[in-house]
């Protein structure tokens, strides 16, 4: 699997934060740490969502860092507008559907890209609390496990208990925390932060 070099990274040895960055500076850094110690056990999570990304690290930095860059596919010639980002695609609909699309101004392309943009308004913010969530779980559950108190602290992120939450991560290691805090700002809503 390819991955953007600039994906933003992170790479832990257990408690401790190795490093912090765009996916070529991280994989650079964890290469020359394992260089310098092949027994060391290193994580390296996406730096927002928590998914692990595998890196292979055969051969020397530049080696490790080259096998990074996005490889061009050829592709066919797209149908819609790609240069402007439009791609074409099929939707299904009723008769019905279609009539009522057809009598919109605008068209029945206009009309679909407002309806999506306005349901895509509404439904952003609860999807983006989940997402966030999901992302601190994964991190939590793939560096700190053995934590005191994890059980809690999981409870307390899934009621969206932020207070609870940080003061329960208080004597974790300053690194998860640290990186807690970093994800905790997508995981609980601005408001009713307790």
């Amino acid at each position: 699997m390819t991955y953007q070099e600039n994906l933003p990274a992170i790479a832990f040895a257990g408690p401790s934060m190795l490093a912090f960055g765009p996916l070529r500076e991280v994989a650079a850094s964890v290469k020359q740490q394992l260089d310098t110690d092949p027994n060391l056990s290193v994580l390296v999570l996406h730096g927002e969502t928590s998914q692990p990304i595998e890196l292979d690290l055969r051969g020397s930095v530049a080696d490790v860092v080259a096998r990074l860059e996005p490889v061009e596919l050829p592709s066919a010639r797209k149908v819609g507008r790609p240069k402007l980002g439009v791609a074409a695609r099929e939707v299904t609909l009723l008769p019905r559907h279609w009539d009522w699309l057809a009598r919109q101004p605008g068209g029945a392309s206009v009309t679909l890209r407002k309806l999506v943009e306005a349901a895509r308004r509404e439904t952003e913010g609860a999807g983006a609390i989940t997402e966030g969530r999901d992302a601190l779980y994964r991190f939590m559950a793939a560096v700190s496990g053995n934590a005191p108190d994890y059980d809690e602290v999981s409870r307390a992120l899934f009621a969206g208990q932020k207070a609870r939450f940080l003061s329960l991560i208080a004597n974790w290691p300053n690194d998860v925390q640290a990186h807690l805090q970093h994800l905790s700002r997508r995981a609980f809503p601005d408001e009713g932060q307790g």
